[in-house]
C-alpha cells in the first residue's frame, strides 16, 4: 500500500474518532452549535472515504479507454467534498434557525467544552499531517481533506468560544447564533474547494513558478534547436502534462532531433515530478520569432 493510501485510510479512522467525540459533546450538552460541529464531522468521514476511493482510482495505470491515466479522479473527489460541505452548511443553518426561535439552556457546558477541545486538538494535528502529505505526494484529494479539516478546527474553536461566552453571560441565544456563523464559514470553504477543484478539471495551466521552471529547462537543454513555441501545460493529480513545438534547423537529422527531445524530456522529468512531456518537432521555417522560447547556443557547434 502506498503512503498516500495509508494516509487516506488513517484519515477515515481519525474522522470516526473525532465524530465520536463531537457527538458525545452534543449528547452531554444539547447545544445546537455542538450539533453543527458534529454534523460537519460526518461530512469529514464521508469525504475521507471519497478521497480514499479517488486515490485508488487515480493510481490505476493508463488503459485503452483512459490513455492519459486516471489522475483526474482526485479532482472529482475534491468537488464531491465541496458539495457535501455545502450540504452540511445548509443543514446546520436549518438547525440554527429552529434553535433561534426557541433558545434553551445548555446542559453540562464544561464537559461538552472539554470533549470538544479534545476533538479539535486531534483535528488540528491531523490536518497538518494531511496538508504535508498531500503536498509531498501531490495529491489534490489529501490537500482538499486537509484544508477542510483546517476549516473544521477554526469553526470548532469558534463554537467553543461562543459556548463559553454564553455560559458566562447566560445569553443562550449565542449558541444558535454561533451555529449559524459556523454554517456560513463552512459554506464559504466549500465554495472555495469546489472552485479550486474545477480548475483542475478544466485543465488549468500550472502555476507561474512551475511554468518559469519549464521555460528555463527548455531554454537550457534545447541546444541545437532554433526555438520552442506554443508551450501548453496542465495538471491532473500528480501528473503534470507539458507539450510544445520545437523548431530545429532544416539539416538536422531525425536522430539528432530525437536526441535533443530526449535531453529536454529527461531534464523536465528531473525538475518536475511525474512530468508527461510531448514535443512536436518542426522545420526552421515554422519558427515564430519574438513569440517562442529562445534557445541557448550549442557549445559543440
Amino acid at each position: 500500500m502506498s503512503s498516500t493510501l495509508r494516509t487516506a485510510v488513517a484519515s477515515i479512522l481519525v474522522g470516526l474518532l473525532v465524530l465520536g467525540l463531537k457527538t458525545l459533546a452534543w449528547w452531554l450538552t444539547g447545544s445546537v452549535a455542538l450539533l453543527s460541529d458534529a454534523l460537519e464531522s460526518i461530512v469529514n468521514v464521508a469525504t475521507a472515504v471519497a478521497a480514499l476511493i479517488a486515490i485508488r482510482v487515480a493510481a490505476l495505470p493508463a488503459d485503452a479507454n483512459h490513455p492519459y491515466g486516471h489522475h483526474k479522479a482526485e479532482f472529482f473527489s475534491a468537488v464531491l467534498e465541496g458539495l457535501l460541505i455545502v450540504a452540511a452548511a445548509l443543514l446546520i443553518l436549518h438547525e440554527a434557525w429552529s434553535a433561534l426561535r426557541t433558545p434553551r439552556v445548555i446542559d453540562a457546558p464544561l464537559w461538552g467544552l472539554l470533549v470538544t477541545l479534545g476533538a479539535t486538538a486531534v483535528n488540528a494535528v491531523w490536518c497538518q499531517v494531511l496538508l504535508r502529505a498531500g503536498r509531498r505526494e501531490r495529491s489534490p484529494a489529501l490537500v482538499a481533506d486537509g484544508r477542510h479539516l483546517y476549516a473544521d478546527v477554526l469553526t470548532s474553536a469558534g463554537v467553543a468560544a461562543g459556548i463559553s461566552l454564553a455560559w458566562a453571560t447566560g445569553w443562550w441565544i449565542l449558541d444558535p447564533l454561533m451555529a449559524a456563523l459556523v454554517a456560513l464559514n463552512i459554506l464559504w470553504s466549500g465554495g472555495l474547494l469546489i472552485r479550486s477543484s474545477l480548475s483542475g478539471l478544466m485543465d488549468e495551466a500550472v502555476s507561474d513558478s512551475t511554468l518559469a521552471v519549464v521555460r528555463d529547462v527548455i531554454a537550457a537543454e534545447a541546444r541545437g534547436a532554433v526555438e520552442a513555441h506554443d508551450l501548453r501545460t496542465r495538471h491532473a493529480g500528480k501528473a503534470t502534462f507539458i507539450d510544445f513545438h520545437l523548431v530545429v534547423p532544416g539539416e538536422t537529422s531525425v536522430f539528432e532531433a530525437h536526441e535533443i527531445c530526449d535531453r529536454i524530456e529527461g531534464a523536465l522529468q528531473d525538475e518536475i515530478e511525474d512530468a508527461r512531456v510531448t514535443i512536436h518537432v518542426e522545420p526552421e521555417h515554422k519558427a515564430k520569432p519574438g513569440e517562442g522560447i529562445a534557445v541557448g547556443p550549442d557549445p559543440e557547434a
